[in-house]
């Protein structure tokens, strides 16, 4: 099964959902046409979670749910919340303000067996239908509630986080205006790597399906093109849009005459076996044996021997650089098995000296406050704390972890953005150099070695 699961909400769905939740920031644990209509997998994805909402859609264009400020736990008992309530709006009415409705009993607010909240019991009997009790703790027209239509098509479970309020200054600090910008273009465009027989840095992207690899280098050429350009394929498919590894080198322009980094982008990571970037292709383009336009096969790896295989590879073939890409949205529910994945890519990584970043991804769509304006991205207290979890869960630094917004909607560049972007390749820059020095001391070492013999 694919590891990207994505919200049946659409944008003004959403946006209504986060009104009625004082504009928390909500991120997807379950969906029931994924994990399946079970209670068990339901308290599995959603226990311990803190507030969450319950989402229900049927065919009738309601979308109608319950919220609840309490854990899950699989309990059995009633349980009491005070700041508990069910929700309906409607497809077809989107200027009415949405309907909310509180339990007339402050001493239940449901029962800790599913999302089970008396009035409206989802899931019922592990089903695609909701049981609906207009009559009981939670009082409601059912027509207005559900159109009376107990079938679903869909049912997903949100976690819902308080973004804080922002941090009184930045903690890391960073001008945004236009000097900046042009300081950063040619901070690049003057960088060199320290041996003459390597043009570029080559900088590897991995990560899951759809966390934004090929977005990214979308995003980079459109900063040095000066506008938004799409070259390599992006999108939100189940699966890797990815499936060949690629090279993707950046034309010089004539404000940028030279670019010292090729971006190399690879299938999406999955879960299961045989599905996504497999570790001995990864062990592979990190030693400099694939070429360009590879294509992936995930039951069996690339050998030497086949088409694309480098047999002996120079240092502007190796890889220089790893860069882990993360969306903001799902640092939350990145999987144990993802989990483990990247910390076997990491231990590869580390066996062969390449320095790794993280890049976390879709910051705009994590915080509302940076989606408002990007210059918050290093005073909101969400995006510094998906950070520091993200630095947790894969052991990098903080230093590491870089928050960048891709160009997806865009039809025009912006220069904050633009500054986010190209610090973001700064440090990748910085990462190689470090390659290239230990690089250059193993090869002193190794010629002195030789010398000492004689």
């Amino acid at each position: 099964m694919s590891t990207s699961i994505t919200s049946r909400l659409s944008d003004w769905q959403k946006k209504k959902l986060r009104s009625i939740l004082n504009h928390a920031n909500i991120s997807l644990l379950f969906k029931a046409s994924v994990h399946g209509y079970s209670t068990t997998t339901f308290h599995q994805k959603c226990n311990r979670q803190g507030p969450t909402v319950v989402v229900a859609y049927n065919n009738s264009g309601y979308v109608f749910g319950a919220y609840t400020s309490k854990d899950y736990g699989q309990t059995g008992q009633n349980v009491v919340d005070e700041k508990a309530f069910l929700f309906s709006y409607n497809d077809n009415k989107v200027k009415a303000d949405p309907m909310r409705v509180v339990s007339g009993n402050p001493q239940y607010a449901f029962t800790d067996s599913g999302p089970h909240f008396g009035s409206l019991v989802f899931l019922y009997n592990n089903t695609a239908t909701v049981y609906s009790n207009p009559a009981g703790q939670y009082q409601f027209d059912p027509l207005l509630m559900h159109g009376n239509d107990l079938q679903l098509v869909e049912c997903e479970v949100y976690r819902v986080e308080d973004c804080g309020a922002l941090m009184e200054k930045p903690w890391r600090n960073v001008q945004w205006n236009a000097e900046r910008r042009k300081g950063l273009l040619g901070t690049i465009s003057e960088w060199k790597p320290s041996f003459s027989s390597v043009k570029q840095a080559r900088i590897l992207m991995v990560g899951p399906v759809g966390a934004g690899k090929s977005s990214f280098f979308n995003s980079i050429n459109s900063v040095f093109k000066g506008y938004v350009s799409g070259q390599a394929n992006t999108g939100t498919a189940g699966s890797s849009l990815t499936t060949q590894f690629r090279t993707y080198s950046i034309k010089p322009t004539c404000s940028v005459t030279h670019i010292p980094f090729a971006l190399c982008d690879t299938m999406g990571l999955e879960e299961g076996l045989n599905a996504g970037l497999d570790l001995d292709d990864f062990s592979n383009i990190l030693r400099g044996h694939v070429q360009d336009r590879y294509q992936f096969n995930p039951s069996m790896p690339i050998q030497p021997g086949m088409p694309h295989f480098i047999n002996s590879p120079g240092l502007k073939d190796k890889i220089h650089c790893v860069v882990y890409v993360i969306d903001a949205c799902k640092v939350k529910i990145l999987s144990d098995k993802m989990i483990d994945k990247f910390a076997v890519f990491r231990r590869k990584a580390n066996q062969l000296n390449v320095p790794q970043l993280v890049l976390l991804t879709k910051v705009d769509e994590a915080c509302p406050f940076v989606a408002e304006d990007l210059k918050n991205v290093y005073q909101s207290h969400y995006i510094n704390r998906m950070m520091q979890e993200v630095s947790a869960q894969l052991g990098v630094s903080l230093s590491a972890v870089v928050p960048v917004k891709n160009y997806s909607k865009e039809v025009d560049i912006e220069p904050q953005n633009d500054i986010l972007l190209l610090t973001a390749v700064i440090q990748m820059l910085r990462a190689a150099e470090g390659y290239f020095d230990d690089y250059d001391n193993v090869v002193e070492k190794s010629v002195y070695q030789v010398i000492s013999t004689k």
